[in-house]
Order: C-alpha cells, then structure tokens, then sequence
C-alpha cells in the first residue's frame, strides 16, 4: 500500500485544550480508518506542525484520512496549511485532482 501523510500547522489552541492533547487527537483521527505508521510535531518557521504519516489503498482514502485528521485538529486548534502527500520513492508529492501521478482532490 502507498505511504501518505498529512501535515498541518496548529495555531491557537481552543480554551481548555492542552498542547499535548492535539498530536495523539490526530493519530487517533487517522488509526481509526488507516494504519498508522509514525506522527510527529515539530516547529517550522516558528510554528507547530503536526504530522501523521499512513498507509491508504488510493489517493481518494488518503485524502478522506487527511480531511479526517483536519477535521479533529480544528475542534482542538487553529489549523494552517493542511497538505495530503504521497510518497514517491524518496520524494513527498501533493495529492491532487488529475495532476501528476495523483487521482484525486
């Protein structure tokens, strides 16, 4: 099966969410329909992002899991920038309608 991941910027947290509550929150959002394989939060240009990377049968799934996982983050947080990609080879390559190599929006 393809390995995606979805990345998303978190902004302002909603009133009584805690920091550490939102990466598990987006795992979860992900394993509940698709195997998870690694998540992570790291900083970039001075924000948190949050990634899962996952395995989905087609690119129309991967973009489910993705809207799925956005969905969960944004009751917890500001999102920003949320991307789908697929892994091609060694690169990451945006999911898009008819573009490229990818099928679906």
């Amino acid at each position: 099966m393809p390995s995606f991941r979805v990345t998303l910027g978190v902004g302002v947290l909603a009133p009584g969410v805690a920091p550490q509550d939102v990466l598990p929150a987006a795992a979860q959002a992900a394993r509940d329909v698709v195997t998870v394989e690694a998540y992570d939060v790291g900083i970039v240009h001075g924000q948190a992002r949050v990634t899962v990377r996952f395995t989905a049968a087609d690119d129309a799934e991967a973009l489910g899991v993705g809207a799925r996982v956005r969905a969960t983050v944004a009751r917890l947080a500001e999102v920003r920038d949320p991307r789908v990609t697929r892994r091609w080879g060694s690169r990451w390559e945006p999911v898009r309608t008819g573009a490229g190599r990818s099928t679906t929006s």
